[in-house]
């Protein structure tokens, strides 16, 4: 059993600094990256991906509503191809700055991803957007949301995402962070319930509903002010619970669409799943070269 461990980073801006981005780094397997429209700016975003790829982490596009006042959490009422324009400006603002210009995933920020998670034209403009930049870049989503749904829809690869400081509603979305407990703060609370999480495919939502959750890859907020205790809690957990953490990889599940690459292509048709991974990380898109 795996899980690949994100977190939302990058978000300083100018002189303000905001969270534990180099300590956190090293423990972790991916990095959504803010791409400067609910925070973060460009030296801002090139030192995060410079230490990112310098501790072998996967990095990602954290694209939201132009929002730095409400640090994108305020929901705003945006036409579908206005948004898919924004995703594909921040998308390929970040793919800029990283090595090869290839990103490992996407994952919508605050209001923009909750609104996502149960907007289904909302969700499909996101997609649109992430796909006019690079068609087999993942796009990281709520486990059960409307952002799966549109994935599948359009044809982009998919993780499905819970949330290990974050309380969950009866029908599976996050509590909205101006109630009561809807963010965590215990490391130890955190790290055993994420650990229940992923055995059980499953969440205990605030009013006592289990919910069915499918986990691919679980966050931390790096904004939470005990984000760098929960993570090493989480790490420590996780160990103990025999769950490797390791990066997402879209050939462990190929989450494309419901189709399978690995018989895509006549090349292809002798090798399974596993034997076209290379390391830890390998794209659709990169596998199809063979």
């Amino acid at each position: 059993m795996k899980v690949d461990l994100n977190s939302d980073l990058g978000e300083s801006f100018g002189h303000y600094v905001l969270g534990n981005d180099e300590q956190i780094l090293p423990l972790i397997t991916a990095a959504n990256v803010a791409c400067g429209f609910h925070a973060g700016d460009p030296n801002v975003m090139a030192q995060t991906v410079a230490i990112a790829e310098k501790n072998g982490v996967a990095i990602g596009a954290h694209p939201s509503y132009p929002d730095r006042i409400g640090f994108g959490r305020r929901h705003m009422d945006m036409q579908p191809e206005n948004v898919e324009n924004m995703i594909t400006y921040q998308v390929a603002a970040l793919q800029g700055f990283v090595k090869g210009h290839r990103l490992h995933h996407v994952k919508p920020h605050g209001a923009l991803y909750n609104a996502a998670a149960k907007s289904l034209p909302l969700a499909l403009a996101i997609c649109r957007g992430i796909k006019r930049v690079d068609p087999e870049l993942p796009i990281y989503g709520l486990a059960g949301s409307q952002l799966i749904t549109a994935a599948r829809e359009i044809g982009l690869p998919y993780a499905s995402e819970v949330f290990a400081d974050r309380a969950y509603q009866a029908d599976g979305t996050l509590v909205p962070r101006v109630k009561p407990h809807a963010v965590l703060h215990d490391p130890q609370e955190v790290a055993k319930r994420a650990v229940h999480m992923i055995q059980d495919q499953a969440v205990t939502a605030i009013t006592g509903e289990h919910v069915e959750l499918q986990v691919d890859t679980i966050c931390v907020h790096g904004d939470n002010e005990e984000a760098l205790a929960i993570v090493r809690a989480l790490r420590s957990a996780l160990k103990d619970a025999a769950i490797e953490i390791a990066p997402f990889v879209t050939n462990d599940r190929l989450h494309k669409g419901g189709r399978c690459l690995c018989k895509s292509t006549p090349k292809m048709a002798y090798l399974s799943c596993r034997q076209l991974m290379i390391r830890n990380y390998v794209r659709p898109r990169l596998v199809a070269r063979f």
